[in-house]
């Protein structure tokens, strides 16, 4: 039976699966759960994951979900995976935990939480400006230890010279920034000369996948910076 692999575009845990699964080339089938429609509550996908988040897979009889684990099996499971995504070597696969554990509690944890209380604030809940501050000083906070700590030794993470899937984990999370105005994603990411160079080799040793699986998200990007700018022209006419 071909790999199910359940998944929102605009989920950046979404995009680091089917990314790897297309530069891999493993054969799969892509349902879409739209997040934003509430689809990931439903009695069917719930079946699949109790926790009602994107993404998960399912391969046989196995129903995995968290997007760490579900690249760790997928590069464990199918042959042809070249060793520098999940190294052999037990003490080089310690060190992309080390930095997977660290991403979810760190730079996911910043990213997304200022997207979420700007500018994808759930229906019915306003934007906290309080909360987006916090968020975005966890989220520098990360991007500094990715600069001085986690891509001091080599081009991708922890010294390696080839990227691994949590080069792959990390460039999908850092992405969604993207959905900011022009302005603050260069405010944000351009005092990091070295994370932006390494998120344009972690694009081109990913190419042509990589543009393609981000092709929603920079449509929701256009589409925003478009209602951002319309907002502006017409707060500037009021003046």
């Amino acid at each position: 039976m071909v790999l199910k692999v359940y998944a929102d575009r605009l989920s950046q845990p979404s995009r680091s699966v089917l990314l790897f699964c297309k530069v891999i080339g493993i054969d799969f089938e892509e349902i879409q759960v739209e997040v934003l429609k509430n689809q990931r509550f439903s009695p069917e996908y719930k079946a699949i994951n109790p926790m009602s988040q994107v993404p998960a897979i399912v391969d046989g009889h196995l129903k995995l979900f968290e997007s760490h684990a579900i690249l760790i099996y997928l590069s464990c499971s199918f042959p042809g995976v070249a060793n520098n995504w999940y190294p052999s070597d037990v003490s080089k696969r310690a060190k992309i935990h080390s930095v997977l554990d660290w991403h979810h509690s760190n730079l996911h944890r910043g990213s997304v939480g200022l997207i979420l209380n700007t500018i994808m604030a759930p229906k019915g809940f306003p934007s906290s400006p309080q909360a987006a501050k916090e968020a975005e000083k966890i989220l520098m906070k990360s991007l500094n230890k990715l600069e001085t700590f986690w891509l001091k030794d080599g081009s991708f993470l922890v010294g390696s010279s080839k990227p691994s899937i949590a080069d792959i984990s990390l460039v999908c999370d850092i992405m969604q920034l993207q959905l900011l105005s022009d302005k603050d994603f260069d405010r944000i990411l351009s005092p990091y000369k070295k994370v932006v160079e390494w998120i344009q080799d972690t694009i081109s040793a990913t190419a042509p996948h990589f543009h393609e699986v981000h092709g929603l998200l920079f449509k929701a990007q256009k589409r925003i910076r478009g209602q951002m700018a319309t907002q502006t022209v017409s707060a500037l006419s009021k003046i």
